[in-house]
């Protein structure tokens, strides 16, 4: 049998694509509300982004789960460029929110009860992209939500799906396992060092650091360095309390946290290049996440108040809540509490810097 050429809509599967869009309102008896294309073009279209910002996640984690990373192999290179990606794709989605907002709220009304109890809460994939982030079942907002398979809840097959993601490691541990095991602070690489600190109970480096960190914060800031003390090195020597420390509690290690300030610190060494800008995807991803998330608080808030949502939650309210929790990366986003001026960093050893080639 004599192979066809390949065809642009074959190859596409535009026959499937484009006859994916049956609005509910151009059934017969229900009066057809022109918008509701829109809405189901929209967030299709979400849909097949999300499915990419998996599969990238797919390879990045790959990565990640490597018992070693070689710093000069592709990995961390292709790991950068994807997480770049997704990035990308993330900002296209909060543009996508104004073409959205092209439908009015009366617009809107004219179809939204045909919707209950569907939601966008219902969107398995974008569960499955903060779950693999990071984001995990005991920081969620209204945690009680997202166990559910009764009216407005998942199907039972993605509820298993969702939650067989949610029981393996995710990119934040596997990062922090990653940060750990960087090793910056062994004792050979850092003979010849000489701290300018007399009292210290760390690595020479960190007392070193912990003291201009000190006596760079203003009289209201003083404070901080109690903070320091607890989020690098859980120590509680001022006497938080149980609160307090709550607070101040990190998803990152305290090791992994100071592998991360270190890079940030020392980002114009060549070889911490690709591993600070995979840090500050991460916070970055996290940013337009939220953004998005606002985005989308503001769209409904505009289309229906404060009413309540299709899926039976609280509409508004959920999607407030969910902005304020939701941070994944925010340890990383929080250590530029912790740095100092660039003219204040303590010099590395020639020992460390002849060895920045170190295969992780």
């Amino acid at each position: 049998m004599e192979k066809q050429p390949m065809y642009y809509g074959t190859y596409l599967g535009l026959d499937k694509v484009l006859d994916a869009q049956h609005p509910v309102s151009f059934q017969p008896g229900n009066e057809p509300a022109h918008d509701e294309m829109l809405f189901i073009i929209i967030h299709q279209a979400y849909e097949l982004w999300f499915k990419q910002i998996l599969f990238e996640l797919d390879y990045i984690t790959g990565v990640f789960s490597k018992e070693k990373i070689n710093d000069n192999s592709e990995d961390m290179n292709l790991v950068r460029h994807r997480l770049h990606r997704i990035i990308h794709i993330l900002q296209l989605l909060n543009k996508q929110v104004e073409v959205l907002d092209t439908m009015t709220p009366l617009d809107f009304l004219e179809f939204r009860n045909l919707l209950t109890p569907s939601s966008g809460f219902q969107s398995k994939q974008f569960r499955l992209i903060e779950a693999r982030l990071g984001l995990e079942l005991d920081n969620r907002h209204h945690k009680d939500y997202y166990k559910r398979t009764n009216e407005g809840g998942f199907t039972q097959n993605d509820y298993q799906h969702i939650t067989d993601t949610e029981e393996k490691p995710h990119l934040l541990t596997l990062v922090n396992n990653w940060l750990e095991r960087i090793p910056f602070f062994r004792e050979d690489f850092w003979q010849g060092y000489v701290s300018k600190s007399s009292n210290g109970k760390h690595h020479p480096f960190w007392n070193d650091y912990r003291a201009v960190y000190a006596a760079g914060l203003t009289e209201r800031e003083k404070n901080k360095i109690h903070e320091f003390d607890l989020v690098f090195f859980e120590d509680n020597a001022s006497g938080f309390s149980e609160e307090q420390i709550s607070a101040l509690k990190t998803s990152f290690s305290p090791t992994a946290l100071r592998s991360a300030l270190f890079i940030m610190l020392y980002r114009d060494f060549p070889l911490f290049q690709t591993s600070y800008q995979v840090l500050d995807a991460l916070i970055e991803i996290d940013h337009l996440m939220s953004n998005w998330r606002h985005k989308h608080l503001i769209m409904v808030r505009r289309m229906i108040g404060m009413r309540v949502g299709t899926g039976n939650t609280s509409g508004a309210g959920y999607l407030e809540g969910a902005l304020n929790k939701h941070y994944v990366y925010r340890d990383l986003s929080g250590l530029s509490t912790y740095l100092i001026e660039r003219k204040k960093l303590p010099a590395l050893p020639e020992a460390l810097i002849r060895n920045l080639g170190f295969q992780l």
